[in-house]
């Protein structure tokens, strides 16, 4: 058993979660000491009652209930989400752009891991802060290969030969033009909207949509191991797609 307050302390830290514009951190105050924490990629009630019946003290999730300049009322779905938490005592915290960027357990850093991306750079502005990774294939990779490693939705409309990848998990398709002209043979992310494929074309860009639930579950899963290793809680990972 650990102090809710001790483990939290050092995951804001750990993340640096101060740098970023968001309410990174506990959203749902519940029990004070932690035995068991389940982590999760989204905040909602299929997790809330899977974590219940695992005995869950604190759920640890990437998309909290809580995002910057939304005002939301207690009442329907959000009202009922909140007050399952509060009635059983169970802590609700997110990290959600600070899980994508960290430059160890991130995100984007585990993707590029995975697909043994190299000579990792800072990539893809959001007001002011980079988000993402860009780095390079040493020797070139196929970009089927690549593909096979992560699955999703593929738009081949550049080099077969990947040198240069930029990353950026998540809903980031709109962050692709920031790729034009930057040397990206393939730019990774979440979600695919309707103006990427002539815009890939256009660019010569290759471009994989792996599902946002899909790109962002490494980060929430090496957080969970970095959290096991240091305090005395039990750990357990429910995953729950709702997205390809």
């Amino acid at each position: 058993m650990t102090s809710r307050d001790v483990i939290l302390k050092a995951i804001n830290a750990y993340l640096n979660i101060s740098r970023l514009p968001e309410h990174n951190g506990l959203q749902v105050e519940g029990r004070a000491e932690i035995k068991k924490i389940v982590f999760g990629v989204s905040a909602h009630m299929a997790l809330f009652e899977a974590a219940h019946k695992a005995c869950a003290d604190m759920i640890i999730v990437h998309h909290g209930l809580f995002w910057p300049g939304i005002v939301q009322p207690l009442c329907g779905v959000f009202g009922r989400r909140c007050a399952f938490l509060l009635k059983h005592g169970i802590n609700l915290a997110g990290y959600h752009l600070p899980l994508d960027c960290h430059p160890e357990l991130g995100n984007n850093a585990m993707l590029a891991k995975k697909t043994g991306l190299k000579n990792l750079q800072p990539f893809g502005d959001y007001h002011g802060a980079s988000i993402g990774l860009r780095g390079v294939f040493k020797p070139a990779q196929n970009l089927e290969d690549i593909h096979a490693k992560l699955g999703g939705d593929l738009v081949s409309a550049g080099k077969a030969k990947i040198n240069a990848a930029a990353i950026i998990s998540g809903g980031a398709c709109d962050m692709l033009r920031q790729a034009e002209g930057a040397g990206i043979d393939l730019y990774i992310t979440g979600t695919r909207d309707e103006f990427v494929v002539e815009y890939c074309k256009e660019a010569g860009i290759n471009f994989i949509a792996m599902g946002h639930y899909n790109s962002e579950k490494l980060g929430v899963r090496a957080l969970m191991a970095w959290t096991a290793k240091r305090f005395k809680v039990r750990t357990e990972f429910i995953d729950i797609p709702n997205s390809f």
